[in-house]
C-alpha cells in the first residue's frame, strides 16, 4: 500500500493532522524512507533509515500514535517533550493522542528536529545490540 492510500483511509477527522505530522517527519528527518508495515499487530507508516525502524505514525480505533526510537534512547528528550505535550499520553517511545490540540504542530516540528539530531546515536545503539 502506498503512503497516500494509507492516509486516504484514515478517519476524515484525523486525516489533516496525520498528513501534517507525516510531512513534518519527512521535512525534518531527511534520511528516512517511509513505508507501510506492520508493527504491534497494526499497519502503520514506518520511517526507516538504512532499513532500521526509527519512527512510526499510526491511526487505530481509539487514538493516533507517533513512535520515536530517539525518544526511547534519550531520557532528556522524553522529559522535555512530555512536558510540552502534557495533554497527550506518553509511553517510553511514543505519544498517543486523539485530538489536534494534543499535538501542536510547532512542538511536533521541534520534537522531530531534536530527534533527527540523535538518529546517528540510535543507529549506533542498534548496531551495538546486533554484535
Amino acid at each position: 500500500m502506498a503512503i497516500k492510500d494509507y492516509l486516504s483511509q484514515v478517519d476524515p477527522a484525523r486525516k489533516e493532522l496525520m498528513s501534517s505530522i507525516h510531512q513534518i517527519i519527512l521535512d525534518t528527518c531527511k534520511r528516512v524512507k517511509p513505508e507501510i508495515s506492520g508493527m504491534m499487530g497494526k499497519e502503520m507508516i514506518q520511517y526507516k533509515i538504512g532499513g532500521e525502524f526509527m519512527y512510526a505514525l499510526s491511526s487505530v480505533k481509539t487514538h493516533m500514535s507517533l513512535h520515536m526510537m530517539p525518544m526511547y534512547y534519550s531520557a532528556a528528550l522524553h522529559a522535555k517533550y512530555s512536558k510540552l505535550f502534557n495533554k497527550a499520553k506518553f509511553g517510553k517511545a511514543c505519544i498517543n493522542f486523539t485530538k489536534a490540540e494534543q499535538m501542536p504542530l510547532d512542538a511536533v516540528k521541534a520534537l522531530m528536529k531534536d530527534c533527527a539530531k540523535t538518529e546517528d546515536a540510535v543507529i549506533k545503539a542498534f548496531e551495538a545490540r546486533k554484535k
